[in-house]
């Protein structure tokens, strides 16, 4: 029995957005958070919704996410995500995973088919193969604006990645009309970084927490200081503290 309104939140990602790409950004995050709440009146869990949205943003080639990641220092998509249930807590995660243009919904059949939380690169990947999850050619992946960002930065004398952030991880929370929460978050990482490298996205209680007890958090922001005070199980913390 239903005992609440759903609400559904999606985000685009922290940084700068350039005038001329604003709003058509903030365009497709509406849509994304229209479509995830229709999912509501089909009968869709909390779950269902995130899910939902986030692929939504993955294959918007706008946002650093699925087929508009960033690249790394060899000029490479490595991608990471993670979806949590506030009922269960059960999660699932990948990290630094090629090939896969929505990670999100990777990272819920890791949580539902396997015993694990998280699986990175070459575990994901054959994770995938074995239960039939599509791969994509990486260059579906790469766009113009991704390869140009990364071009510059292999130019730059200073530090690249901190000062040229352009605007980074897609997310969303949700709220069921049960009560359930759910989060999910998703990313192509940070411009030119090392090979491998994975930020908060794919830890629980740093990129995403969900509990129903007390709240979803989907963070976006520079993974190196989010990990540091694993930001999402704070805020949920402070949450349960009111």
């Amino acid at each position: 029995m239903c005992t609440t309104n759903p609400v559904i939140v999606v985000h685009g990602g922290c940084g700068r957005y350039p005038e001329g790409r604003k709003e058509a950004c903030l365009l497709e995050v509406k849509k994304a958070a229209v479509h995830g709440y229709r999912r509501f009146h089909h009968g869709g869990s909390a779950l269902d919704v995130v899910e939902e949205a986030s692929v939504m943003l993955e294959n918007c080639p706008l946002f650093n996410a699925g087929c508009g990641s960033m690249l790394n220092e060899c000029g490479e998509v490595e991608v990471d995500a993670i979806i949590m249930d506030g009922k269960s807590l059960d999660a699932g995660a990948v990290a630094a995973v090629r090939n896969i243009a929505n990670p999100t919904k990777l990272a819920r059949l890791v949580m539902e088919q396997t015993s694990h939380v998280m699986l990175s690169d070459r575990g994901a990947s054959r994770f995938a193969k074995t239960v039939g999850f599509p791969e994509v050619p990486m260059e579906s992946l790469i766009t113009e604006r991704s390869r140009k960002r990364w071009q510059q930065n292999l130019q730059a004398a200073s530090s690249p990645v901190d000062s040229q952030i352009d605007h980074g991880t897609i997310g969303a929370v949700a709220l069921d009309c049960f009560g359930n929460v759910a989060c999910a978050t998703s990313t192509g990482g940070l411009t030119n970084t090392l090979i491998g490298r994975i930020g908060d996205t794919p830890c629980i209680g740093s990129g995403s927490y969900a509990d129903n007890l007390s709240g979803a958090v989907s963070a976006t922001g520079k993974g190196e200081a989010i990990m540091k005070i694993t930001l999402a199980r704070l805020i949920v913390f402070y949450l349960e503290q009111g």
